[in-house]
């Protein structure tokens, strides 16, 4: 020890203070230390669920990690209930409303993400399944009801566990909807109290574009389709100039009108004049046998408003929809080809769009946002969406396994 003294003095002060830093790089270099992998551990756990892990739970972590075991550690991670009742809540809120805010109550929409999330149910149930997250019974909470949020609202205010609280039950069985009339969270009473409130419908297709397929339609605008599905309320000459018509308008509404088609037979029921916010509003859907006293049939008079516009436009009589995007530009989106490019009502056009490549591509872009904390920014990023994108698909689009790649991939940021 003398002797190292003697030569570390004959250095000076520079040659000292580089020898320490190499030795301590040295040391670093020459064992992979526990500490990295605990401090991997603890980012992929923040990441995660928004808080700590507990020190058994960072033990555990940063052992699987050592073992090479990380998306085993990442699923240990998302045991914790913050996963649930913070960061899923916290990534669907937003969804549910037009104002993508999200500072909401929890609702049947979110209760049903989260579900599916646990439950590992096909991720492409959540635009065509007959799902819903309702309440297990020996809560004591309210029993879901499609007149009010109640039910959802005591699961927030007694701040609940949404990891065990909620359970799996149908929209036919909860609502009284015939189970080929539901189309997994657009047809919940939260998605139609945003979305099928007032207006024409095309709200409840444009925002399920945003938040399932991660486009508006202004980027899908191809007004190189056939306009002959344009609604009666679209002029034709908006200001007098057609050509503003042609150029612009034909681009959205030629593929969006004939989708949105789907939802003809739905509404938001409400009495605008007690309850102008819809708070107590309700979904509406006709049956078979029943009528709208407007139309006389069982498409809702908001498909037929404005129809001086142009009379010459499309009549809706049906929900039958057809997808005019399947061709040109928005052949890239990745429809599925062994799916027909047509059907009837809502549960069917979910399909079709949960089928797409789009779709797939969305739901990994969004979780790794959310995970990694930035929007993929380089090649190897990109590269790396594609692979889980694929992996994904390939294990029967299970969402929560989208969440452990993502955080296995982004623990060394």
């Amino acid at each position: 020890m003398k002797k190292l003294f003697r030569q570390l003095g004959s250095l000076g002060i520079m040659g000292v203070l580089t020898t320490v830093m190499l030795l301590l790089a040295g040391l670093t270099l020459s064992s992979p230390s526990l500490a990295g992998e605990r401090e991997q551990a603890k980012r992929m756990h923040d990441r995660l669920t928004g808080v700590p892990p507990s020190a058994d739970v960072l033990e555990q972590m940063s052992v699987l990690i050592a073992q090479g075991q990380i998306n085993q550690a990442a699923y240990l991670a998302m045991n914790h209930p913050a996963f649930y009742s913070v960061t899923l809540k916290n990534w669907v809120s937003p969804w549910t409303n037009e104002e993508a805010d999200i500072f909401v109550p929890l609702n049947d929409y979110t209760a049903t993400v989260i579900g599916m999330v646990r439950d590992d149910i096909d991720f492409r149930q959540v635009l065509a399944g007959d799902i819903l997250y309702v309440a297990k019974n020996h809560y004591n909470l309210p029993t879901y009801s499609m007149n009010n949020n109640a039910l959802y609202q005591a699961i927030d205010d007694q701040g609940l566990d949404l990891q065990t609280v909620l359970e799996a039950s149908s929209q036919s069985a909860q609502t009284g909807l015939p189970p080929d009339a539901t189309a997994g969270v657009m047809t919940t009473r939260a998605a139609a109290k945003a979305f099928f409130k007032d207006g024409t419908n095309r709200a409840m297709f444009r925002f399920t574009l945003m938040n399932h397929l991660c486009t508006d339609l202004e980027g899908l605008k191809d007004t190189s389709r056939a306009p002959d599905r344009i609604r009666q309320d679209v002029s034709r000459s908006p200001g007098g100039d057609s050509r503003i018509f042609n150029n612009s308008c034909v681009g959205c509404h030629a593929g969006m009108d004939p989708l949105a088609q789907a939802f003809a037979y739905y509404n938001y029921q409400y009495d605008v004049d007690s309850d102008p916010e819809g708070e107590n509003g309700n979904l509406q859907y006709l049956a078979a046998g029943q009528q709208d006293p407007q139309t006389g049939s069982r498409v809702q008079g908001k498909y037929h408003i404005n129809s001086n516009n142009f009379p010459y436009g499309f009549s809706t009589d049906n929900d039958n929809w057809s997808n005019y995007w399947r061709e040109g530009l928005n052949y890239n989106l990745g429809w599925d080809q062994r799916l027909p490019a047509s059907g009837s009502g809502a549960k069917s056009m979910g399909w079709e769009l949960a089928n797409s490549q789009q779709f797939a591509q969305c739901q990994v872009s969004k979780v790794f946002e959310n995970v990694c904390l930035r929007r993929p920014q380089d090649a190897q990023d990109r590269a790396q969406i594609s692979t889980m994108t694929a992996h994904f698909q390939q294990n029967n689009y299970q969402i929560k396994g989208v969440f452990a790649d993502s955080a296995t991939y982004c623990k060394g940021e």
